[in-house]
């Protein structure tokens, strides 16, 4: 069964920091670009930031740019989204999601396999 899974969520002071990994079974996450998406209560699915096969190159929404991260160990199978300074804003259900980037980093349709979410509440 090909899955992606994240992992880390919880609960963060505003101004606080988190990590979020992001990992497979069933296929290698080094195959591919890993997109990360979130979505806040009552509102789309936006994408939050992406990185490419290498990990030499990654691409962020404007609102997380340098409070966010995004990083890869591929001889572990593992992203990571590394939260910083984070938000009250920031609230939401964050996903991981495994494709190719030529399509577009925040682009849902070039994305092949998503997780299901794990959830990151930003309050103090």
């Amino acid at each position: 069964q090909l899955q992606v899974v994240e992992s880390g969520g919880g609960l963060v002071q505003p101004g606080g920091s988190l990590r979020l990994s992001c990992t497979s079974s069933g296929f290698s996450l080094r195959l591919y670009d890993i997109g990360w998406f979130r979505r806040a209560p009552g509102k789309e699915r936006e994408g939050v930031g992406c990185i490419n096969r290498n990990g030499d190159s990654t691409n962020y929404v404007d609102s997380v740019q340098g409070r966010f991260t995004i990083s890869r160990d591929n001889a572990d199978n593992k992203v990571y989204l590394q939260m910083n300074s984070t938000r009250p804003e920031d609230t939401a259900l964050y996903y991981c999601a495994a494709g190719l980037m030529d399509r577009g980093c925040f682009a849902e349709a070039a994305y092949y396999y998503w997780g299901r979410g794990t959830q990151v509440t930003v309050s103090s």
